[in-house]
């Protein structure tokens, strides 16, 4: 008799016992049991949403010229815009109050955010009401993802520092699910299977 291939909540049910979830996101290892390469594929995915979709992302990829931040992606205050390279405008670059690193305030109630360099990601890459299927297919076309091959996206999600902040984004901010290293492995595992996207 043939095995019956489970799919699906029964293929996350039936994950190998190594599998986990780490500060909200799952790891690759939870997706497995998927036997279809594509459904799995698309689940890889819309982990990797989890991430893409927080704050801590969506406030650097506005669809329009103002940034956003908090966790309510409230607008830029003080008042800032887009600017030549997304750096800000003249006389009010991004690095007027964004320094190499994060800065607690001194009543210790929160801090200002830090990194060199601090920018805005091209409007082409804008997240923000986008959804799954959206954000996938934008990923995936170099006209709309800063001109990377899927290799070179692998490579700024896992290693690019800036991408890295949004898990040590300093005090009075909720860091992204997971870590830097597990949204790596899951946009890897999602190229290897196709990379495959939500059905819109």
């Amino acid at each position: 008799m043939k095995p019956i291939a489970l799919t699906g909540a029964l293929a996350l049910l039936a994950a190998p016992a190594f599998a986990e979830t780490v500060n909200g996101l799952r790891t690759v290892n939870e997706f497995a049991a998927i036997a279809d390469e594509t459904e799995r594929s698309t689940a890889l995915f819309e982990e990797m949403f989890a991430v893409i979709s927080h704050p801590r992302c969506l406030n650097c990829h506005p669809v329009d010229n103002i940034p956003r931040q908090g966790d309510d992606l409230a607008l830029h205050n003080p008042p800032v815009v887009r600017g030549d390279g997304g750096m800000g405008a003249p006389g009010m670059r991004c690095s007027t109050c964004h320094g190499p690193e994060n800065v607690a305030y001194t009543t210790g109630a929160g801090s200002i955010p830090g990194h060199v360099p601090w920018h805005l990601a091209p409007i082409e890459t804008g997240w923000i009401g986008l959804t799954p299927a959206e954000v996938c297919a934008q990923l995936k076309d170099p006209e709309r993802n800063g001109g990377r091959t899927l290799a070179e996206l692998h490579e700024h999600n896992a290693e690019d520092g800036l991408v890295g902040w949004g898990w040590e984004p300093g005090a009075g901010r909720e860091p992204a699910p997971g870590t830097q290293e597990i949204f790596g492995e899951l946009t890897q595992a999602w190229i290897d299977t196709g990379a495959a996207c939500p059905a819109a």
